[in-house]
């Protein structure tokens, strides 16, 4: 667990750096600390994924089964808007909504997972990167916090909910595939 919790750890700090720090970023520009920064969100991804598989199951709590499809609604939701900023052609009717559409879409996804997880590491894996995007939206928010209001052309918004379909689809079949069933059973 001291593995998952140090990879939570090393995430944050990269990711806030920026925000505590803008100067110090500023300095290190697109060069050497840009890669430097992503070595570090790797390693942080790797410590959390590797930290979770390794840790004991201790449950907290037993979910009950309908939170399953709470969970696959909501994992619906969070693809939506997570993705909305890179919808193509234009942006779709909620990117027009939401301030941080990707920080939104990472909390849903979150929360989702802690309704059908009860288990300690789980809670504190997905409670982390929860307590995360609410820290980093609240540093971003303390900034200048514009965003284009414009309207999304209906084609786009059409288009877009068959690539989130396509997406979760692909999710769905990771999850089988490593040995985690998304629609329980």
């Amino acid at each position: 667990m001291v593995l998952l919790i140090a990879g939570l750890i090393l995430w944050t700090a990269a990711h806030v750096f920026k925000r505590l720090a803008p100067d110090a970023r500023a300095r290190l520009g697109a060069g050497p600390g840009r890669g430097v920064m992503s070595v570090l969100i790797i390693a942080s991804l790797l410590m959390m994924i590797f930290g979770y598989r390794w840790a004991p199951f201790i449950e907290v709590w037993t979910p009950p089964t309908f939170l399953i499809h709470v969970n696959n609604l909501l994992m619906i939701v969070a693809v939506y808007v997570y993705f909305s900023t890179a919808a193509l052609p234009g942006k779709v009717w909620i990117a027009s909504k939401i301030a941080h559409p990707q920080l939104t879409g990472f909390k849903i996804w979150a929360v989702a997972h802690l309704l059908v997880n009860g288990d300690l590491a789980s809670i504190i894996l997905f409670g982390g990167l929860l307590g995360w995007a609410v820290w980093n939206l609240i540093l971003i928010k303390r900034g200048v916090d514009t965003f284009d209001r414009s309207k999304a052309p209906i084609k786009s918004e059409l288009v877009f909910t068959g690539v989130v379909v396509v997406i979760f689809a692909g999710i769905a079949a990771l999850h089988t595939w490593a040995g985690v069933s998304p629609f329980g059973g």
